[in-house]
């Protein structure tokens, strides 16, 4: 690694022997650049006794690529695009009103927009962009600055990840849920009533036959019923009276405070999972998204209401 200097081209014939392979042509790789015809061959040719090996062949008007020099043209490019994104990214950073969050589309229904007035209140010169999916996006390869994702940091080697919220899971009802009979008050009894089944498609997610064992029942106690692939929808169906089904805490807390769901047995599910804020270790944030990154810490709670 000592020796990258004088092993490396510089930087500028670099540019100028893409442009003139691109183009086909000194004189409109020089256009391009605003340097001389000259200069661009000049570049070149330095380039080629630094390397040992013709990359052009020329004619009369044009150029064109040697087989070496063909070679050459497609890791130069692959080097030059990845450092020209990673430096828009950069500059995008510090210079953009905006911030991007990546969430799931359960994070950004009843976890970020319940506090969307309180985020302008606490920083209205940002602009922030919610990224929704149900996938755990690349957050370097798509240019996002933040996201929130649940599970271990370990398995996350390229991201920083700090805590946001433990992953407790209780059962609940719609305000206006009639089952058969009363409403059950521990797990055996929920086991006697229509459930909402998670169809979790992209990632590993608890479900009734954890959470009852969780309360020391046998999985076999789980009653088939309604399965939705979509968290906000299974919120959905619950609060339309269609069924019990399983609440993170995190999510659905305002929920349960605010009446419309209940949370039916004492029984609260710790998995010993996080939820946690990540961003890419190869990217440094920008002061906004900075700002935006500790506005989500200041929001975790630890302990306190998740244990209640």
């Amino acid at each position: 690694m000592a020796n990258l200097r004088t092993l490396l081209p510089a930087p500028g014939a670099l540019i100028a022997f893409e442009a003139a392979g691109r183009l086909g042509s000194f004189t409109k790789a020089g256009r391009e650049l605003g340097m001389s015809q000259a200069a661009i061959s000049h570049a070149v040719r330095g380039l080629e006794r630094q390397l040992g090996t013709q990359l052009f062949h020329r004619a009369h008007r044009r150029v064109s690529l040697t087989d070496a020099g063909a070679r050459f043209f497609v890791d130069v490019t692959q080097g030059l695009g990845m450092i020209r994104k990673s430096a828009e990214a950069l500059r995008a950073a510090h210079e953009s009103g905006h911030v991007t969050l990546a969430v799931s589309t359960a994070i950004a229904s009843f976890w970020m927009m319940p506090r969307l007035q309180q985020f302008r209140d606490a920083l209205p010169g940002v602009d922030l962009r919610l990224q929704t999916s149900e996938r755990d996006l690349d957050l370097l390869a798509e240019n996002i600055m933040l996201g929130i994702r649940g599970g271990n940091p370990a398995d996350w080697p390229g991201y920083h990840a700090q805590p946001l919220a433990e992953e407790v899971i209780v059962a609940v009802a719609g305000a206006t849920y009639a089952g058969p009979g009363p409403l059950p008050e521990t797990p055996a009894d929920i086991a006697r009533h229509r459930l909402i089944h998670l169809d979790e498609p992209y990632r590993p997610a608890v479900d009734w036959g954890d959470w009852f064992e969780s309360a020391g029942l046998a999985r076999a106690m789980v009653p088939r019923g309604l399965v939705i692939n979509d968290y906000a929808l299974v919120m959905q169906a619950v609060m339309e009276g269609q069924g019990i089904a399983l609440g993170w805490w995190h999510l659905i807390e305002r929920l349960v405070r605010t009446g419309l769901l209940r949370q039916l047995s004492a029984h609260r599910m710790h998995t010993g999972n996080r939820f946690h804020v990540v961003w890419p270790r190869e990217r440094p944030l920008g002061p906004r998204a900075e700002a935006v990154r500790d506005w989500l810490l200041a929001q975790r709670e630890f302990g306190g209401a998740a244990r209640a």
